[in-house]
């Protein structure tokens, strides 16, 4: 009896010690800012000294990419730890999130962590229809707000995060979520030069016109990170003054690529890398690069692995924990296993007939892009021209009075640069940046990333590189199989994504060629027809 007391105590004892030493979580994401973007990663537009210390004090990553290139589908993989393609209604934008699919946040609130977030948490989209109790990002810190600049939120997200940590209890960890909007659209426009930000250190992709435009475009959104960066510094303060930043595993990171034409909601380049630095000063040597392969929700399967938090057994993550990576004393690729990450989108925006979804699944190796657009018959930005107000049905076929040309392209955020770019379609040499960004694309695309970053030459039909293409698209399908991806595995080739209401603003489209003559392929939407205007 005395032995069985002694183990049990010592159970008790381990058991809280345990308690004791478990790491608090920050994760910070900003909203729509690319990799390199950041002057860890020598940009030297901008200053990031925030992002730039949690590099210097763990690990700075250099091929970091997000599931999803869209915001609301990446944060519920991100929350759930899962692709976009296993969670239904949260992986596209603006729908749902079924209470199935278990968030890091309520698990580790379960397991005795206190959590919470600011700003931007899940979203958006509708979390009360699945009968959820809360934003799965966690309870609401929102009341501090402050005076700031035009097109930035007054939301004082670091205050916010300063009366979050006064309320945690002293006996609990805690997780907390920290989401900026910005640099999401719009800008204050001008916002870059009035801050004394220099437009002559900007470096414009190659997808995007080298002019003074598109440039202090680029500035503004710039000055947006450093906003984002600065209270992210105003929260590391406060947790090295609490003394709790030695044991807080400190995630920076974004949730999809820059909103400007070809970058955010395309599986490019400038759509899925992200920048991403980690800390975590109590277990993870610092001043380190890690280049190895890294999908955004292997940070999920990650604070699971280093808070002792058991992952949801019904619907399992999908990602894979970094720990290994970030303890490790080494640079560049430390775990070789890594050898590829995958990304996909669905619906961003209502930009197509019926609202339908652009589908797109990607793998990303060291070298090469390889993109699969199931649906080359669709606009990838939206269809060109939309129907105005007032609608009208004929025959069965929902119609109208068009708008202008170039006036549908609303899987890109209205912004200055697309703006510039409409307005000289026509241009000799300047139009060629407006159809990279809004033509129809072919079935296949691959991209030699190390010598085309900006993605412009599409290798898939180049004989020299038809291994690579085959190789890696045969890989694509497989994992997609493996996780059952209803783009490869249903029989209808996915139609169930067609189904997710969207829980915004619809728009209206004239029915495309294909719709008329192949009436059978067109999926069948009850909630479109809930949603459409009236018949004025």
């Amino acid at each position: 009896m005395k032995s069985f007391l002694t183990a049990l105590l010592l159970v008790l004892v381990s058991t809280a010690t345990f308690a004791a030493d478990r790491p608090n979580i920050l994760v910070a994401i900003s909203d729509d800012q690319s990799h390199p973007h950041a002057s860890a990663y020598g940009y030297q537009a901008i200053s990031t000294p925030a992002f730039d210390s949690v590099a210097k004090a763990g690990v700075l990553f250099t091929q970091a990419f997000t599931p999803a290139p869209g915001c609301s589908p990446m944060r519920a993989a991100f929350l759930t730890g899962r692709n976009i393609w296993q969670i239904e209604h949260a992986g596209t934008h603006a729908s749902s999130f079924p209470t199935k699919y278990e968030v890091y946040q309520d698990r580790l609130e379960a397991a005795g962590y206190f959590v919470g977030c600011t700003g931007k948490a899940w979203g958006p989209g509708n979390w009360q229809v699945s009968g959820r109790p809360r934003n799965p990002a966690g309870p609401n810190w929102g009341k501090r707000k402050m005076e700031s600049p035009g097109g930035i939120s007054s939301t004082d997200y670091a205050a916010n995060f300063e009366d979050f940590l006064k309320n945690c209890p002293k006996d609990k960890p805690f997780s907390f979520w920290y989401g900026a909007t910005e640099p999401h659209r719009s800008f204050k426009k001008g916002i870059g030069r009035e801050h004394g930000l220099d437009p002559d250190k900007v470096v414009v992709p190659s997808f995007l016109p080298d002019t003074p435009e598109i440039r202090d475009d680029i500035l503004d959104y710039c000055f947006e990170i450093q906003w984002f960066d600065q209270h992210l510094g105003r929260m590391l303060d406060v947790l090295e003054a609490s003394g709790e930043l030695e044991n807080t595993l400190v995630i920076v990171t974004s949730d999809n690529g820059m909103a400007f034409p070809r970058a955010k909601a395309n599986c490019y380049e400038y759509g899925i890398h992200m920048p991403l630095a980690v800390a975590w000063p109590k277990s993870v040597p610092g001043d380190r690069t890690s280049d190895d392969l890294v999908n955004l929700i292997d940070l999920t399967a990650t604070i699971y692995d280093v808070t002792g938090v058991e992952p949801p057994s019904e619907t399992p993550i999908a990602g894979r924990s970094l720990r290994s990576v970030l303890t490790s004393e080494k640079n560049g690729v430390i775990d070789l296993s890594r050898e590829a990450v995958f990304s996909g989108r669905e619906r961003h925006s209502s930009s197509r007939f019926n609202s339908l979804s652009y589908p797109q699944r990607c793998l990303r190796t060291q070298q090469y892009l390889y993109i699969r657009n199931f649906k080359p018959e669709r606009w990838p930005a939206g269809t060109p021209r939309k129907i105005e107000p007032p609608y009208q049905i004929v025959d069965g076929v929902f119609t109208g009075q068009l708008g202008p040309m170039h006036g549908g392209y609303h899987d890109i955020d209205a912004c200055p640069s697309l703006s510039f770019l409409i307005g000289r379609a026509d241009d000799p040499q300047l139009g060629r940046y407006l159809h990279l960004a809004v033509d129809k694309r072919p079935a296949e695309e691959l991209f030699d990333i190390r010598k085309d970053p900006g993605c412009l030459t599409n290798l898939a039909d180049d004989p020299q590189f038809a291994n690579v293409r085959m190789q890696l698209s045969e890989r694509l399908l497989s994992y997609l199989k493996e996780t059952d991806d209803a783009r490869v595995t249903a029989a209808d080739g996915g139609d169930v994504w067609e189904t997710y209401p969207r829980y915004s603003a619809l728009r209206w489209f004239p029915t495309p060629e294909w719709a008329i003559q192949h009436p059978d392929r067109v999926p069948k939407q009850d909630w479109v027809e809930e949603k459409r205007p009236s018949r004025n």
